[in-house]
């Protein structure tokens, strides 16, 4: 299947003036359970995102991101033709950081809560896409492995222009033919169900900032418990 082509392919999320000022938590339980994904506008207080874009400009500018790849551990491989994103992991060290992840701690305690999920831990990523960069549709996690659970991406982009392309398209199966497109405007969290969800990033004609992030279970091998993340390199 072709991916969508206009706006009559699709439906869009969301108008850049949308506003909503109490997003019900119970909204993304909800969501999650009937549909697989959720899409939540101004989820993260603009002073922690534009915190996150300042750093994530920071590390551009000093040549810090890095091309990713497809794959994880010696299956990991480059490929212009899937995904030409560059990447830089998120290590927890700066006060910025630390405030985001403390979020995403607190989501994973309450998705755990109400969902019983058995969630983790998490790791995500600072990504860019400049112009002409893409990523072509995959699943974050092979079915039954249990390895990335909920992925969640956060947009950066305080002036984004419509009609730029960039937009992740979430499908609802292999088959679909009206999927959904989120526009990466600042401070929207999207959420899924890392298994079930196929999705891609459209080619962008503009630089697109955003945290790529899995909640993921524990995977213990032996006497080793999780093997370590910097092996999921997706």
């Amino acid at each position: 299947m072709q991916s969508p082509a206009n706006d009559s392919d699709a439906t869009v999320l969301f108008d850049p003036t949308y506003t909503e000022s109490d997003v019900s938590f119970n909204q993304l339980l909800d969501s999650l359970v009937e549909k697989g994904w959720y899409v939540w506008p101004n989820a993260i207080e603009t002073e922690v995102c534009q915190a996150l874009l300042e750093e994530a400009q920071e590390h551009q500018q000093e040549g810090k991101l890095q091309r990713a790849g497809i794959g994880r551990g010696d299956e990991h491989q480059l490929n212009n033709d899937i995904r030409r994103d560059k990447i830089k992991w998120l290590d927890g060290k700066t006060p910025t950081q630390q405030a985001y992840l403390a979020k995403m701690a607190d989501l994973q305690f309450r998705l755990n809560r109400e969902l019983f999920l058995g969630l983790f831990e998490y790791e995500c990523h600072y990504a860019l896409y400049q112009p002409g960069d893409f990523y072509k549709k995959h699943y974050d996690s092979f079915r039954d492995q249990a390895n990335r659970i909920v992925t969640t991406v956060l947009y950066l982009n305080p002036e984004w222009s419509p009609g730029k392309g960039g937009e992740l398209v979430i499908y609802a199966n292999e088959e679909d033919t009206k999927p959904i497109l989120v526009s990466p405007y600042f401070g929207t969290l999207a959420v899924f169900m890392s298994e079930e969800i196929l999705h891609e990033v459209l080619p962008t004609q503009q630089s697109r900032f955003s945290i790529s992030g899995w909640f993921r279970l524990n995977n213990m091998q032996g006497s080793q418990v999780d093997p370590p993340s910097q092996l999921l390199t997706y």
